[in-house]
């Protein structure tokens, strides 16, 4: 099981605005040992929300869905969510209560639209917002949050917090590297290929960088992985480095 990110919103795409979701999903979850495995942008576009839904529902993964849930015409990703989960939307009875709520406390009329808000696939749990009580929705492993980071964010760690703490630091994994300098990426391969399979499950990386007037080129170069491999395969990588007469650095 991994952990995949929808950001979807017109917004974003067309860039009207900066997405955030990202880089703070991908620090909500290195806070508990855990990592993404994808992110994927779409616009608010129904056909193209219900393929990618149809697609990740059809998956393991544990999937985070930001934008798009309200009642606007150009809200479609509840409605999506039903059609690639293939059932109906219904009102939720704690959404329906937690709408009605909000609006008398503002002494606003309940209309259609607002309780639409509250229409999710049948057989969802809802997600509490602590902001301003309009909750988000489960479905299956999707949990679908609205756009608004000071609201997404929140409901994620909710989410993470109670019901997936078993997964917390299940799998431990440190990151070790070396600055290469003129190291040049195509000439590493063999030595990459060889750390990866003497150490399986070990990720290899390579990020070269062609210099500045400031820096000469150099690359840097590492593996990420079990805490018991990494200093080996980094001491390994160390040995051969200077074997082929190349200086580096530690990153």
């Amino acid at each position: 099981m991994g952990f995949g990110a929808l950001i979807i919103g017109d917004e974003i795409i067309r860039g009207k605005r900066q997405d955030k979701h990202f880089e703070k999903l991908r620090a909500i979850l290195a806070a508990r040992g855990l990592h993404l495995d994808w992110v994927l942008y779409l616009g608010d576009d129904r056909p193209r929300l219900i393929e990618a839904l149809q697609r990740s529902l059809a998956s393991d993964d544990v999937v985070f869905s930001c934008g798009g849930i309200g009642a606007t015409p150009d809200d479609h990703t509840r409605q999506a969510a039903a059609a690639a989960a293939g059932v109906p939307l219904a009102l939720h009875p704690e959404a329906e209560a937690r709408i009605r709520e909000r609006l008398a406390s503002m002494n606003r009329p309940i209309t259609q639209s607002m309780l639409d808000m509250g229409r999710f696939p049948a057989g969802s749990r809802t997600i509490p917002n602590p902001v301003n009580g309009i909750v988000g929705f489960s479905y299956a492993d999707h949990h679908f949050v609205p756009g608004f980071p000071e609201m997404a964010w929140p409901m994620i760690e909710w989410v993470l917090d109670n019901g997936y703490r078993d997964r917390f630091n299940a799998k431990p994994e440190v990151e070790g590297a070396i600055i290469v300098w003129e190291g040049i990426e195509g000439l590493l391969v063999d030595l990459m290929e060889r750390i990866e399979r003497d150490y399986p499950g070990l990720t290899v990386f390579s990020l070269p960088s062609l210099g500045t007037d400031a820096k000469r080129r150099h690359l840097e170069l590492g593996v990420r992985g079990a805490p018991e491999q990494v200093p080996p395969a980094m001491a390994e990588i160390e040995a051969e480095i200077a074997r082929r007469g190349l200086s580096f650095d530690s990153k």
